[in-house]
């Protein structure tokens, strides 16, 4: 009797959980729209340029995926090293919808100057570069290095000793475990979708990452999920 008691509390806790997590997504969605109507003033007259903001990874095997064939034929298509991968950095313009992106060799804040933050200080100037008289949000998922301490004393010499409303970057996080509010997930499955329709081409990964990054950068997006906080 024990033993169903705990079976059917495991069952009932499994299907809270979906549930759960959906009023915390939807709360949150809330709050961003809220956010980002505060700020439209400031967002149109391009005072303030806010990106949605998520990395990648594109190894070898990404050009795999499902083609039109003789199903009495098998068709291969080769991938010559899977443990080739390349890591980018992508940010969607909220307003303009324009995509940028920045290849990095390693997603951590520890790899590449680590003295400053790592690879994502970098994207984040690289960012500031691109729009030098505006202020930046990044609305983003929780990984453990947008937290991490290099990021963290980044940000402090960035917005130190200005009020909230002046701060150089902002910083506003997704819900926890819910890829589907941030747009910028459908770019990266358009990006690979469009180099495995052109798989032929990819005779070495150094073609891959470049027709990846021709599928993106700089490109407009208007589907419909970019406009899900208007």
């Amino acid at each position: 009797m024990t033993y169903l008691k705990k079976i059917y509390k495991l069952e009932k806790n499994t299907k809270k959980e979906p549930t759960q997590r959906l009023r915390v997504s939807s709360k949150k969605k809330l709050e961003i729209t809220a956010w980002l109507n505060a700020h439209q003033s400031q967002i149109v007259s391009g005072e303030m340029v806010v990106f949605f903001e998520d990395e990648c990874h594109l190894l070898w095997g990404d050009i795999c995926g499902y083609i039109w064939g003789n199903t009495k034929e098998r068709i291969e298509v080769p991938v010559l090293n899977e443990r080739q991968r390349q890591t980018y950095f992508g940010a969607l313009n909220y307003y303009t919808q324009e995509f940028l992106i920045k290849p990095f060799k390693k997603g951590d804040s520890k790899s590449a100057l680590a003295k400053r933050g790592g690879t994502h200080v970098a994207f984040v100037e690289y960012l500031l570069t691109q729009y030098p008289k505006s202020r930046i949000a990044l609305i983003w998922y929780g990984a453990s290095y947008h937290r991490s301490v290099e990021f963290q004393d980044y940000l402090n010499s960035l917005n130190q000793g200005l009020n909230e409303n002046e701060w150089k970057i902002t910083c506003i996080r997704f819900a926890p475990n819910d890829p589907t509010q941030n747009p910028v997930e459908d770019i990266w499955l358009y990006a690979k979708k469009f180099i495995r329709e052109f798989y032929h081409l990819c005779k070495s990964f150094t073609l891959v990452k470049r027709l990846f990054e021709l599928a993106v950068h700089h490109e407009i997006f208007n589907f419909p999920k970019i406009f899900m906080y208007d």
